[in-house]
Formats: C-alpha cells, structure tokens, sequence
C-alpha cells in the first residue's frame, strides 16, 4: 500500500491550495478549492488575498456581482460558501438538496409548535411560492421587504423558549434559508461593506448568467467527490463524510464509485484515499508562509486535522470547531492573527519557528496590514489566541 508522509501532504497542500504558488484569480482558487467559506464576510475576500498576488476587493465583488460567475450559497454542513457557477449544479445535488430538506422538515415543526399555522407543510409553500412570485420578474429584495410586502411571511417563533439567547424572533428568514438551499433565490447585491453581509434576494433564473443543468444526486456526487479530492486528498472517509456533511455511508460509496485508493497515510492509524491517478510523489517545495483567515477552507478542510495542526487545536479553533485567523509557516498551522486597536496585524505563535520564517511572516503582515487600510476584521468565530491578540 502506498504511504503518504507528513511531509509530501503538507507538499500537496501548499501547492494545491495556492500556498507555495499563487493563483491566477478568484475563479481558479473558487473552483480548485470547490468553495470558499462565506459564513463569515470578510473571509473569502481574506482567503483570495492570501493567494492572488494583487488582489483587491473589488475583483471579488466584480466576480459576485456583476460577471456573477461567482455566487454565494448555502451548502456543505448547511455553511454559506462562495462557489462558481460551474459547480453549481453538482453542489446543488450533492448538498445543498439535504440541507434544505433538513430546513424545510424544521420549519414547519417551528410553525407548528408555534402556533403560526396547524400545517405548517402548506404555511410553507405559501410563503414560498409568495416569495418567488415577488421576485419573478427581476426584482431585488432583503428580507425586511419583503417581510413588509408579503403578508404570507408574518409570524414569530422562539428559538429557546426561557433561554436568555431566546426570544421572539421572525420567522421569515428561515424561509429564505430554506429557499436559498433549495437554489430557488440567491444572494445578489450586497447593501453592506466587503465584511457585512446584507444581501438582497434575487430569482436564480434571473440572477445566474446562463441556465443551470440538473445532475443526478450520483453524478453530482461523482463530480464533487473527485474535485474535492484531487485538491484535498489524501482524506479519510471520516473527512469525506464531514466535509460534505453526509453519512459514512454517501462517503463510501462515492469513494467506490470513484475507484478512489486506499492509501496509509503516516502518524495515522486511519486509512486514507487518493483520486486513481493521483499516487505519484509531489516534489517538495521552498519554506513559505502565509496568514488565513478564520474559516478558511484549508484549516478547515479535514476533520483529522494533527498533521499540520498538532497539539494547538484548543488554542486555534473555538469550542464548536471552528478556525479562528492562523498563521502558516511550511505546512503546518504555527500561530495566530489579529489586529489592535490601529488595525495592524499582529502575530502570535504556538510553535517556535526561528528568525527567518519570523522574519517572512512579519512582512505578510505588514503587507495585510496595508491591504486593510484601517478596515478591522472582527471574525465571528474567533479562536482563543486571536481573542488575545483583538481589544474589545
């Protein structure tokens, strides 16, 4: 059996997510990488500029919102991704039809329970259907507007009845994340900064360039699970089962149907798996080092995460499992980042990594610090360490 060491997976790594060597754009690195996490505003724009030399906010916000090759989705692990239209239909079939499913089958308990409507099924298809009525013709819309013009949206429930996070809270947006998932509306333009999210909703048909084909959920699978893996692999199928937010069972199965190879894989008991003509040993490549946001898709591309994080995963990621910003040196997850009350980026480490890979790191934050001009990032998920390094 083939093994794969520590070291050419950090190889694989730094070249197939853009690390090592840079990209060419925002569409190579979306669709090398399948997608870039968008839950958190500012991260895609932050994970773009740590690959593509001379990238600038307005590429992206070019790239979403007026060559709308790039679109913003609701997808793996019922996470909001920025993916590209290409990839759409095999995200929408591997993925995105189970979180909406899961969403439908939770809202209409929630309006059931509280008391909006004894069929909750039928409250629901109306308020959709009212929903994609209004946006039929082209029109744009947030959800306040359209709670304002759609009486079909009124209704409030509890998210945690007696809890102090709970409270009486609209329903109607739930009802865009059930729409959204199901690929009916999307996210077109964004009413806020580059680090706020206020999007207003669009009719796919009228907001995708050009018609979408439907896939099979096999195909989709078939297509995704080999995109993935050639960027990622190799991976578990306890990975492959995390990443896309399936069963053990889907991961399996699509890894047969790939005839995907069993690998070892080094400091491992798991076994791993490679796309089929994908076992010939990566080079090495020079040091490198680079500043992630949080929630980039590399520090939260596996779900067996020791051989490039190690022993730092209680320091570096939250209590439910997210990444907070992490600083790279060769492959492996050394340190984190942040910002004082300036805006300049700094640098906290886990791991002794000597001078000079200090030294190459202080520059990659200088460099952020002036792409940033004075803009805080403040992620939603901060990580214990980049809490320290970020003032109130």
């Amino acid at each position: 059996m083939r093994t794969f060491t520590i070291a050419e997976r950090r190889n694989r790594l730094a070249r197939r997510h853009f690390l090592s060597d840079a990209a060419s754009g925002a569409d190579e690195v979306t669709r090398m990488l399948v997608g870039l996490h968008g839950t958190d505003p500012a991260t895609p724009y932050l994970s773009l500029w740590a690959r593509v030399p001379d990238f600038a906010v307005a590429d992206l916000d070019t790239a979403l919102y007026v060559d709308r090759n790039l679109l913003k989705h609701m997808a793996m692990r019922r996470t909001l991704w920025v993916v590209h239209t290409a990839d759409l239909p095999a995200v929408q079939a591997a993925a995105s039809d189970r979180v909406a499913d899961t969403e439908r089958k939770k809202l209409i308990g929630s309006v059931e329970k509280a008391g909006i409507a004894d069929d909750g099924a039928a409250w629901l298809d109306r308020a959709t259907d009212a929903v994609r009525g209004h946006l039929a013709e082209g029109a744009f819309a947030n959800t306040a507007t359209l709670r304002g013009e759609l009486p079909e949206l009124a209704g409030d429930w509890d998210p945690a009845p007696g809890k102090t996070w709970g409270g009486s809270t609209p329903v109607a947006p739930r009802v865009l994340t059930v729409l959204s998932a199901q690929g009916h509306v999307l996210r077109g333009p964004n009413d806020g900064t580059w680090t706020t999210s206020r999007p207003r909703w669009a009719s796919a048909t009228h907001w995708l360039p050009e018609p979408t084909t439907s896939l099979s959920a096999g195909d989709a699978r078939t297509a995704l699970l080999r995109a993935w893996l050639w960027t990622f692999g190799p991976a578990t199928v306890t990975d492959v089962k995390w990443w896309f937010g399936q069963t053990l069972s889907w991961a399996r199965e699509g890894l047969r149907a790939i005839e995907a190879i069993e690998v070892a894989l080094e400091g491992s008991d798991d076994t791993g798996f490679v796309l089929p003509d994908d076992l010939e040993v990566d080079p090495a490549v020079a040091p490198w080092g680079a500043l992630l946001p949080s929630l980039d898709p590399t520090t939260m591309g596996w779900q067996a995460r020791d051989w490039y994080l190690g022993p730092h995963a209680g320091q570096l990621f939250d209590r439910s499992g997210n990444a907070g910003p992490t600083l790279w040196w060769d492959g492996r997850v050394v340190g984190a980042w942040g910002q004082d009350t300036d805006g300049r980026v700094q640098l906290s480490y886990v791991d002794d990594v000597g001078a000079s890979a200090r030294k190459v790191l202080q520059r990659k934050a200088s460099e952020l610090t002036g792409w940033l001009a004075g803009v805080r990032i403040k992620p939603r998920f901060p990580s214990p360490l980049s809490t320290q390094l970020t003032p109130r």
